[in-house]
C-alpha cells in the first residue's frame, strides 16, 4: 500500500485461476497495520460475480488484505449471519487503485453462532481438474485453509477482533 498513499477508493477484483473475472466491487481504504491493508465495503455497495447481474450488499464489511498471505478476509457487521468470511486466494496485489487476487475456492467461515465452516471443498476439487491447478497451488491452498481453520477458530490475530478498531472509524 506504500504506493497508494493518496488513494482512498479501491476496486476489489477477485479472479479465478486462468483470469476469468469473479466477484468485483468498490471499497474505501481505511489504513494499514501489522496485519495488512484494511478497507470498508459499506452496506449498499453493488457487487457483481463476473459479468453477472448486480448484487447489493445489505451490511457493511471491513476487508483485510494481508501483505504476504494467501487469503483475504471480510469481517461482516450484524445482522449478516457470517461474522468472518475468509477466502483462500493468491497473495493480493495492488496496482493503479485496484487490489486483485485469484480466488482458490476454499472459504473459512465463522458464523455468528460460533460454528466454523470450511466451504467449497467440492468446488476446489472440481477446479483442480477443470482449471488445471498446478500441484504447488493446491498444496498452498490446502495449507492456508488448515492455518485459517486454526486461526479463525481459536480467534488468533487478526481474527481476534482486530477489525473492530477499523469498523469504529466508519461509523
Amino acid at each position: 500500500m506504500d504506493k497508494l498513499p493518496h488513494v482512498t477508493d479501491v476496486r476489489v477484483v477477485y479472479r479465478k485461476y486462468g483470469g476469468a473475472l469473479h466477484w468485483n466491487h468498490s471499497g474505501r481504504l481505511l489504513g494499514e497495520d501489522e496485519h495488512g491493508v484494511w478497507a470498508e465495503v459499506p452496506g449498499g455497495t453493488v457487487a457483481r460475480k463476473g459479468e453477472g447481474p448486480p448484487v447489493t450488499w445489505e451490511t457493511t464489511a471491513i476487508m483485510l488484505f494481508p501483505r504476504n498471505a494467501w487469503w483475504t478476509a471480510s469481517f461482516n457487521s450484524p445482522p449478516h449471519r457470517a461474522e468472518i468470511y475468509v477466502d483462500v486466494t493468491t497473495v493480493p496485489e495492488w496496482r493503479d487503485g485496484e487490489v486483485t487476487m485469484l480466488d482458490l475456492d476454499l472459504d473459512v467461515i465463522r458464523m455468528r453462532d460460533g460454528r466454523l465452516i470450511l466451504d467449497d471443498e467440492d468446488e476446489f476439487a472440481e477446479h483442480q481438474v477443470l482449471l488445471g491447478y498446478p500441484p504447488e497451488l493446491i498444496t498452498q491452498a490446502e495449507a492456508t485453509a488448515r492455518w485459517l481453520l486454526d486461526a479463525v477458530g481459536h480467534r488468533k490475530g487478526p481474527f481476534d477482533g482486530a477489525h473492530l478498531e477499523w469498523l469504529a472509524r466508519t461509523t
